[in-house]
């Protein structure tokens, strides 16, 4: 295993992050994604931490609660102790019928971090996000109450999830002006088949120095070597129920076309190419895993040992390459010139024949 900086923090954390969505007995929405028992969620924390996994995610949210109770359980279970990883959970996501029982106001944070605590059963959350965008909650009050968790050792490290790149700019430039604790981390949607982010995400994050974690790596299953462009709905796979995250399927069976020759060169699975693509940004701090099974699990651990060609990523990048969208293009095209990479002055004098 290898391991990072969670951003600009002193927080050391595997490349890989155990995702524990799947850890659920599998009702409504979760049917769709797994369920892995207390026995089963044994066996895969014990597997990571084997394979020297240290950092384990989950939420408040994953079946009502149920996912944290479970990751909690299995590190007793197993008798790991505290010092040993790295957990992070997140808050924001409707806890109750209530009013009050949603967001990331002060009331539900406060709430809702005592309320994860206890399933898991420990003192402390090393990395505490924000799941989603609370359109109605005051940014200020957010912050405050984050930092008061860190004050008082409840919290160790702020982070975020699924947030607007102006949003996350906006916040940081609050807690500079307040003093308060700063987000260090955020969590998002990126693959292979999926670049979005980088338009204005990641410049945001290597300019602030923040870490960068990776939920749906393989595009909700999308990128697992399951689906192609002549079998698009296989019997029993997650996304022939659960088509999510939203993918512009087109550009995707392009990627799986070249995804495809690659692993069959390194023999491996395509998961595992496309997790090894991710692996080799050096914006990305780590890549969230789920499974189902052991034997999925191991696949996926296996990626921080493939390293792919030069060629072989250039070819990934090409294939999945975003279309241009303004201002990127305009910026390119003005930035080369004062980056000496063309002369636009030049290119305007010069005569037409």
């Amino acid at each position: 295993m290898k391991y990072t900086q969670l951003g600009n923090t002193g927080l050391i954390v595997s490349q890989l992050c155990l995702g524990t969505m799947t850890f659920s007995s599998g009702t409504g929405v979760y049917a769709h994604i797994g369920a892995v028992d207390q026995q089963g969620a044994d066996a895969q924390v014990k597997a990571s931490i084997e394979a020297g996994i240290n950092f384990f995610d989950t939420a408040d949210i994953y079946s009502g609660g149920e996912s944290e109770q479970t990751l909690g359980r299995s590190f007793r279970n197993l008798g790991i102790a505290r010092r040993e990883y790295v957990l992070a959970t997140k808050v924001a996501g409707r806890m109750g019928p209530g009013k009050n029982q949603v967001g990331a106001s002060r009331g539900h944070i406060m709430d809702a971090v005592e309320a994860s605590l206890k399933r898991l059963g420990t003192d402390h959350i090393d990395l505490y996000q924000v799941h989603a965008t609370d359109a109605l909650t005051p940014l200020e009050e957010t912050l405050r109450a984050l930092d008061d968790l860190v004050r008082h050792g409840k919290v160790r490290y702020i982070g975020v999830s699924n947030w607007h790149a102006w949003r996350l700019a906006t916040a940081q430039g609050i807690a500079a002006r307040q003093g308060l604790a700063r987000i260090e981390s955020v969590q998002a949607y990126y693959s292979v088949a999926g670049r979005d982010l980088e338009r204005e995400l990641v410049p945001l994050l290597e300019a602030e120095k923040m870490g960068l974690l990776i939920w749906s790596p393989l595009a909700g299953g999308l990128l697992s070597g399951k689906y192609s462009r002549e079998n698009p709905s296989p019997a029993g796979a997650r996304r022939s129920g659960f088509d999510f995250p939203i993918v512009d399927k087109e550009r995707a069976w392009n990627v799986i076309d070249v995804l495809r020759p690659i692993a069959d060169a390194h023999g491996c699975s395509p998961a595992r190419v496309a997790l090894a693509w991710l692996l080799a940004k050096p914006v990305v701090s780590s890549v969230l895993i789920g499974a189902k099974r052991l034997d999925q699990l191991a696949d996926n651990i296996a990626a921080v040992d493939l390293t792919l060609s030069a060629a072989e990523i250039r070819r990934l990048d090409e294939v999945s390459a975003l279309p241009p969208e303004y201002p990127g293009w305009m910026v390119q095209t003005q930035s080369a010139d004062r980056l000496g990479e063309t002369d636009l002055w030049e290119a305007a004098t010069v005569p037409v024949a």
